[in-house]
């Protein structure tokens, strides 16, 4: 499976689990009696950390587990540009020996050919990009990103869409070493 198929799917399971739950919200309430998802379909939360939160799941039968954050801000480069929500992840997938693989989905496709890139601190990351997601371009990075990551204070991803618009998110690290220390215990 990809990456950016990985990325999809987590995406699609954290939507059946916000619909789950509003479902048996307004079950519970009388206005609806809607059965909720499968809890195999869908990513379950294990825990909120500050602006982090852990995730489980197991598509397809191979356990997933991640930490996940929305942006505390974003600005477009011509302003008021329309997009997909954006997320910032840290997965693990034991099955293929993935550890700590961090990625971004920015809410549009991106300009082929043109790396985004990720600062934490004075530390910065390239990120090569695929349709609407990044990764660490230097795998070999990526246990040093994770470290800046435990200690900085704000992660900030710079990219291009397609059409050119210049894209800043900026993510609240708080929460995110109690969100990668609950992943690393649920998934061994």
């Amino acid at each position: 499976m990809t990456r950016t198929c990985l990325i999809r799917t987590a995406m699609a399971m954290l939507a059946a689990s916000a619909s789950a739950f509003a479902t048996a919200a307004l079950a519970q309430s009388g206005a609806a009696q809607k059965k909720p998802a499968s809890p195999t379909e869908q990513a379950v939360l294990l825990g909120q950390f500050g602006d982090w939160g852990a995730y489980k799941a197991a598509p397809g039968g191979k356990k997933i587990c991640f930490a996940l954050s929305k942006p505390t801000s974003g600005t477009t480069n011509p302003a008021g540009r329309k997009r997909d929500p954006s997320y910032a992840f840290v997965s693990t997938r034991p099955s293929e020996k993935v550890k700590n693989e961090v990625s971004v989905i920015v809410g549009y496709p991106q300009k082929a050919s043109y790396d985004a890139t990720a600062s934490i601190g004075s530390a910065n990351f390239v990120m090569y990009t695929q349709n609407d997601g990044a990764w660490v371009k230097n795998a070999a990075e990526e246990a040093h990103m994770i470290e800046a990551m435990r200690k900085g204070t704000d992660l900030v991803i710079k990219s291009e869409s397609a059409l050119g618009t210049k894209t800043t998110d900026t993510y609240s690290l708080k929460g995110i070493a109690q969100a990668l220390e609950k992943v690393a215990e649920e998934c061994k």
